[in-house]
Order: structure tokens, then C-alpha cells, then sequence
């Protein structure tokens, strides 16, 4: 069996240590790569077909909107042999407390049933949050391992605890 790193990240503005700052690769990104060193797994991206907003006060709007409605955006594209992985990493930002609504929409079109789920977020302070819970009540039958929590800003220099997370698992 093998192991996926899948992820949501953004790039363009992110907030970042207290400020607005324009970034040419996303914070989650950064992370899942790092994950991917350690562990030599498949990385995946999740997209959106629309795309949130360039402003990021607009896009942390509707991300809000999007968490109230319980939205569940479309994806350009899903895993097609998911069965092949047996271990996922699952990497986003923390959104209003909890996973981006894409995250959603990519766990609940598999049965996720015996897989082990490794989650990992982007924040600015607010750690995992609910994040951890949530995804276990979209995939209750799954394993939900601790999840890792890496400041944004600092996800740059962030390889060594990241890379040192991830291997436990392996």
C-alpha cells in the first residue's frame, strides 16, 4: 500500500504574523512537501473550479459563507486509485476553525472505511481547532491520527519538525 499527501493551499495574499503579505507558493503546500520528503508519498492538490477571490479579506468572506452553508465546492479533479493508499496526509489552512469546504467535498467522495487519516493545518495561531473532529465525522470510519499545526508564516522554516511529524507514521 502506499501513502497520499493530499492538500488544499493558497497562494497570492495569506495572512501572515499580523499583516496581509503576498506569497508565490502556499503555506500548505510548503508543508506537504516537506511531508512528501519524509515519507515518499504521492502528492495531490485540491483545486477548486471557481477560485476564491485574489483579495484575501474577500476570500476569508467566503470562506465564512461557504462554512455556513455547509457548502461543498466542486474540485477540478479526485484521486482516481484511491484504493492504492492505505495512508493520507491530509494538509489545509484553518479556515473560520475547521477545514476549507473543498477539504469536504474531496473526503466525502470516497469511503475513506480503514484508511488512516494524518491531518495538518496552516494557521496564523489558531492551531488545529476543530479541524481534527470534523474531518473524523466526515469519515467516521477511518483512523484519524494527531494532527500537526504549523504557523504560516514560519511553515518556510518549518521542515525539520515537519519532517520529523510525518515519520512517526511511516
Amino acid at each position: 500500500m502506499a501513502t497520499l499527501i493530499a492538500y488544499y493551499s493558497r497562494t497570492g495574499e495569506n495572512y501572515w504574523a499580523g499583516s496581509v503579505k503576498n506569497i508565490d507558493k502556499g503555506n500548505t503546500e510548503r508543508v506537504a512537501e516537506f511531508i512528501q520528503e519524509a515519507v515518499v508519498g504521492d502528492l495531490f492538490e485540491i483545486e477548486t473550479v471557481k477560485e476564491y477571490a485574489a483579495d484575501y479579506y474577500e476570500c476569508i468572506e467566503e470562506a465564512q459563507q461557504e462554512l455556513r452553508a455547509h457548502a461543498r465546492p466542486e474540485i477540478k479533479a479526485y484521486v482516481e486509485n484511491m484504493d492504492d493508499y492505505d495512508t493520507i496526509y491530509l494538509g489545509y489552512p484553518n479556515w473560520w476553525g475547521t477545514c476549507p469546504m473543498c477539504v469536504f467535498t474531496f473526503l466525502e467522495h470516497y469511503d475513506l472505511s480503514g484508511k488512516r487519516i494524518i491531518p495538518f493545518c496552516t494557521n496564523e495561531g489558531s492551531g488545529l481547532a476543530s479541524s481534527e473532529r470534523d474531518v473524523k465525522k466526515a469519515c467516521p470510519s477511518a483512523q484519524l491520527e494527531s494532527g500537526l499545526s504549523i504557523t504560516g508564516s514560519q511553515a518556510e522554516q518549518s521542515r525539520d519538525k515537519v519532517v520529523s511529524w510525518a515519520k512517526q507514521f511511516a
